[in-house]
């Protein structure tokens, strides 16, 4: 409950202006501390979404922001939109946490060929996430498997392709698709229970 809070708490945030990075790479104190609140603002919701806690979350945000401060020379030469670029420059810092620090094993039995792969992801309901709803996605998503999960907000919340979600996680294209059919399948079987301890306590 308490993440959720504070993500619904940083839902409102103004954008941050070229004259404040400006700053930010001439090492101005006042104007790094303003972009640091403005990442954490923009930035702890995603952090949450890995994490369980406030402090891992607030851990890979520092990391990530080091490394939101050495690119501001090239995302203003090429005046790339900050909010996107340091959503991405989060995401594949959380990725890089976990890799390093991963203790599941990827391999799938060999009788999972690719094409299975592709039928079980295809056999899946593009519309599955809408049905389920955005904060029960956020809520349920914390007891996925651990490798489904971070497929899962990869593709329906991050917008990664497969081929992306592949080359972040080191594996196969059919194998973040199996893992985002599953996570799929387990989320409504959570959300029917959900719903049926409902109507019991209403009946």
């Amino acid at each position: 409950m308490h993440e959720h809070a504070n993500i619904r708490k940083f839902e409102r945030i103004m954008h941050i202006s070229p004259e404040i990075l400006e700053a930010c790479l001439r090492e101005d104190r006042k104007a790094m501390k303003q972009l640091y609140e403005y990442c954490f603002k923009l930035l702890m919701p995603v952090c949450f979404r890995y994490h369980s806690n406030e402090e891992e979350a607030r851990s890979s945000l520092n990391l990530g922001f080091m490394k939101i401060i050495k690119g501001l020379e090239n995302i203003l030469k090429e005046e790339i939109n900050f909010d996107a670029w340091s959503k991405r420059v989060m995401v594949n810092t959380l990725i890089d946490e976990y890799r390093k620090n991963k203790t599941y094993n990827t391999h799938i039995q060999s009788k999972e060929t690719e094409r299975e792969l592709d039928y079980h992801a295809s056999s899946t309901s593009n519309d599955g996430e809408s049905a389920i709803g955005y904060e029960n996605i956020l809520k349920l998503i914390k007891d996925l498997p651990v490798i489904s999960g971070k497929v899962f907000n990869l593709y329906v919340i991050e917008g990664y392709s497969h081929r992306e979600i592949g080359e972040l996680l080191e594996m196969s294209e059919g194998t973040s698709k199996w893992h985002l059919s599953t996570a799929r399948k387990l989320l409504r079987e959570k959300l029917e229970k959900l719903e049926q301890n409902v109507q019991k306590m209403v009946i």
